[in-house]
């Protein structure tokens, strides 16, 4: 039986070995959309739509990328890291002589969630992190709203004939 209120401030999510076995998984949690995964045995969760166009992360590819590990949005190609949810972009190290490619941080752009596990049972505790993140615009109203219209457009384009 799953439990939709949370516990002292964690909502379960699952049980640990079938989270393991699904590797991500897709929750909503308190009218918050959040996908967990599970990676190189540890857990992280985030907002489920990437904080640049509202794609859905949960077919991004992962990968470590300047020490740091990364789901990248299908969508745009977007680098977020999974433990903090930067942004990354990899631009010239002009420091370095000669110049060379790194990778930089963005700032936080996507909310990420604290995941805990008590006896096989895997909660996750919503961000409280005081002011705007990035990805907060796709878990509101208007959010909502521009991701329901592209995707509704983009099943139009996929339901015409090309020839």
């Amino acid at each position: 039986m799953e439990q939709t209120e949370p516990l002292e401030g964690r909502y379960f999510v699952g049980k640990k070995d079938d989270l393991i076995q699904a590797k991500r998984t897709f929750k909503t949690l308190d009218d918050r959309d959040v996908l967990i995964i599970y990676h190189q045995g540890c857990f992280y969760a985030l907002d489920y739509y990437c904080y640049h166009a509202g794609g859905k992360l949960e077919t991004g590819d992962i990968e470590e990328l300047g020490g740091t590990l990364c789901i990248i949005c299908p969508k745009h190609k977007y680098k977020i890291s999974l433990a903090k949810g930067e942004g990354l972009s990899k631009t010239i190290d002009k420091t370095k002589n000669p110049p060379m490619p790194k990778w930089f941080s963005k700032g936080v752009k996507q909310r990420v969630h604290t995941v805990t596990e008590t006896n096989g049972d895997v909660y996750v505790e919503l961000s409280t992190m005081p002011g705007w993140v990035e990805s907060d615009y796709f878990q509101g109203q208007e959010g909502k709203e521009k991701r329901a219209k592209a995707e509704a457009e983009a099943d139009s384009y996929e339901g015409t004939d090309s020839s």
